[in-house]
């Protein structure tokens, strides 16, 4: 028997019927709270996971259990507010969920868990797991011949430092996983930081690579809509400085 974590019908909107927009993000976050938001690491965030999931991810709360849906992997998920938010703003979670954000009782905890949080594809938070973990999910995908999902993760720049991230990106754009993304949120918190800009590390290992202003919704979409042929693809979304 398949167990299937799809969400029962949720309303998503105002009460008028409205659909939530990008405008009700910060609303939505408001309703949470507690001692380990992380306000930097969440509200960084924020646009890229707008564009995502309004204009680019091929998933919604009825396929969230289908093979061809497309994989959104939040590796950077010691900041989850915007992600919660967004995942409320289109229906995946109930805006009721929100206001228990960390409560004891709650299913939306300090870091998100794919059990508790429909939608959610891996419980995340330890920095330099995601990137990895999709490099998987392309490579699962590829040997089951699905060729339509794409596989999504969102780094944050300190956790380009993380060794497992390196071999990560070594070994994608080796073998051409041109199915994988990444999108790297660099808010200037990266310890040591790299000769020429992130994106280059990438280019490096030969994967298509472009550095864009993350709170530019069309041309954060212009990047995440580039051809890259052959080659895993990574957009670099510059934000304001953590500090």
């Amino acid at each position: 028997m398949t167990t299937t974590r799809a969400a029962a019908p949720i309303t998503a909107g105002h009460p008028d019927g409205r659909p939530y927009g990008y405008q009700d993000l910060q609303p939505l976050m408001s309703l949470m709270s507690g001692d380990e938001k992380h306000d930097p690491a969440a509200t960084s965030t924020l646009d890229v996971l707008w564009v995502l999931y309004d204009r680019v991810l091929r998933v919604a709360p009825d396929t969230a259990d289908d093979p061809e849906r497309d994989r959104f992997l939040l590796s950077k998920g010691h900041g989850p507010m915007a992600y919660y938010a967004v995942l409320a703003a289109k229906g995946f979670v109930p805006r009721a969920w929100l206001p228990g954000f960390g409560a004891y009782d709650s299913r939306l905890g300090y870091h998100p868990d794919r059990t508790l949080v429909p939608g959610v594809e891996i419980g995340s938070g330890s920095l330099g797991h995601g990137l990895p973990l999709a490099v998987g999910s392309a490579l699962g995908l590829r040997a089951q011949g699905l060729a339509g999902p794409a596989v999504w993760a969102l780094v944050g720049d300190a956790e380009m430092d993380e060794g497992s991230n390196h071999e990560a990106v070594q070994f994608a754009g080796a073998v051409g996983l041109d199915r994988l993304h990444v999108v790297a949120v660099d808010n200037q918190s990266a310890t040591y930081g790299w000769p020429g800009g992130l994106a280059a590390r990438f280019a490096m290992e030969g994967w298509s690579a472009v550095t864009v202003d993350g709170r530019d919704h069309d041309a954060l979409y212009e990047a995440f809509t580039a051809p890259h042929p052959g080659r895993p693809h990574a957009v670099v979304a510059r934000v304001e400085p953590k500090y």
